[in-house]
């Protein structure tokens, strides 16, 4: 019978357990065991309830485009309980020059694909807007290398685009730069439509009639669940055989001894067949030192930021002040602690009642680590004293809550998927060895369950 380990009770992790365990029941002859630090499953999939609102403590919803948690969600039960954003108030601003500034209709993803809309827009200079007129002219252009995203952004549409658009939103998803990002790994797409096209405009345009002519252009842009992201984490683990499970159980070494896997605990050691490492790359790093040093020395160039997500509830009188849409984004150029907010109550309109509105604040990121040693009070009153100068809310919130997540989000720096392919020729030197989570294809919900999934898949194989 063959014997599985999992460190790591994330989302992640628990895909993988989940894939082992259906293929138990389905007559493999198996073990698995769960190692999980903490005391709960889930890792950043956190939801809370006071009164009738719902605070996601992670991510509140996941990309529709991406099928890995859809098809999850099916397996475990849960298409009914699945739900789509409010996509008809679907509006992001951008804080330019101390107002907020409507991203202009057409723009996908810092590409504008409606000219007019983009022209008239005071989001940007008259200079960008001519290069964005002439980048529609751009020839193919395959680049020799990997470069970051600003590299390609600015080669397109310039500095400004890069400052107001590519560096938000990348903050937004990943806490980092998008001077540091790699393109390659980050936004392949664009590698690709810029090798096939040249202009991203004209390749953009092109994509989202294909899109929009597969999915009859009927499909939320995220996918969330009726009682929070926390609902996907609970259904996983109740279909997980409780001996299964290793709670305040720290892995300390993982060896490597005639080809089975010891692993210690501090207390106690067991031996596997095969071992699947679903934790930050960082602490992948200590584990895997003692078996394969040069894997370490790669995981440890894996970059990771923090993040701290604060949830504001107020009354009726803020959420009618506030604007349509799903938030705003906030460029570093305007100097504010904030990197971004969500106004819940329009994204998700369900999560509070009609007589509040809920927002999410997000600080932290690469150039600001150092409010994670902030008590809560301070952060609070740091976010109460920026919403109050964008958005003019002098109120005194109902509730608040404040979460912290250290060295949470992986960073794909240029280069990374070249380290992908390095970390795979080591693996394949290592027997029984898997590892999952956001530091190598994806830091998103789907990304992370596919990777689980895919680990389980390596080792039963």
């Amino acid at each position: 019978m063959k014997r599985i380990a999992i460190i790591g009770g994330g989302i992640s992790g628990l895909t993988a357990a989940f894939t082992l365990e259906t293929s138990r029941q389905n007559g493999t002859s198996l073990e698995y065991v769960l190692y999980e630090a903490s005391r709960r499953l889930g890792g950043v999939l956190v939801t809370e309830h006071i009164g009738e609102c719902l605070l996601e403590a992670g991510p509140d919803s996941f990309l529709t485009e991406k099928p890995w948690a859809t098809d999850l969600c099916r397996q475990i039960g849960l298409e009914d309980q699945l739900i789509g954003s409010n996509d008809r108030e679907r509006k992001t601003y951008i804080l330019t020059k101390g107002r907020l500034v409507e991203i202009p209709d057409g723009l996908m993803f810092m590409v504008p694909t409606k000219i007019l809309p983009t022209v008239l827009s005071p989001l940007f200079s008259a200079s960008t807007k001519l290069r964005m007129a002439k980048e529609w002219f751009h020839p193919p252009h395959k680049a020799e290398g990997d470069e970051s995203v600003a590299s390609m952004v600015e080669r397109h549409y310039g500095a400004e685009m890069v400052d107001r658009l590519a560096d938000p939103l990348l903050s937004g998803v990943y806490g980092g730069e998008a001077s540091q990002l790699s393109v390659r790994a980050v936004l392949p797409r664009f590698a690709d439509m810029e090798a096939k096209y040249g202009s991203l405009g004209r390749a953009m345009l092109a994509a989202r009639g294909k899109m929009a002519h597969a999915t009859n252009g009927t499909r939320p842009l995220f996918t969330s669940l009726k009682c929070g992201m926390q609902q996907m984490v609970d259904a996983l683990a109740s279909r997980l055989a409780p001996s299964d499970l290793r709670f305040d159980q720290s892995v300390q070494s993982l060896e490597l001894q005639n080809r089975r896997w010891v692993i210690s605990t501090g207390n106690a050691s067991d031996q596997f067949d095969a071992v699947i490492v679903a934790t930050p790359a960082h602490i992948t790093t200590r584990l895997v030192q003692n078996a394969s040093p040069q894997l370490a020395s790669e995981l440890r160039a894996i970059d990771y930021t923090s993040s701290i997500t604060i949830n504001l509830g107020y009354d009726e009188r803020v959420r009618s002040s506030l604007p349509a849409g799903f938030g705003f984004l906030v460029p570093r150029s305007e100097r504010r602690r904030i990197l971004a907010a969500t106004f819940v109550h329009n994204k998700f309109p369900h999560r509070a009642p009609r007589d509040h509105a809920l927002l999410r604040c997000f600080i932290g990121g690469t150039h600001n680590e150092e409010v994670l040693r902030l008590p809560d009070e301070q952060i609070i009153t740091i976010v109460g004293e920026e919403l109050r100068g964008i958005l003019g809310i002098t109120a005194d919130p109902l509730f608040t809550r404040v979460y912290r997540w250290q060295s949470a989000m992986a960073q794909y720096g240029v280069g990374h998927l070249d380290r992908l392919q390095r970390i795979d020729n080591l693996l394949a030197k290592l027997p029984g060895l898997a590892l999952a989570g956001n530091g190598y294809r994806g830091i998103g919900v789907p990304d992370c369950i596919r990777s689980g999934g895919e680990a389980a898949a390596r080792v039963l194989a």
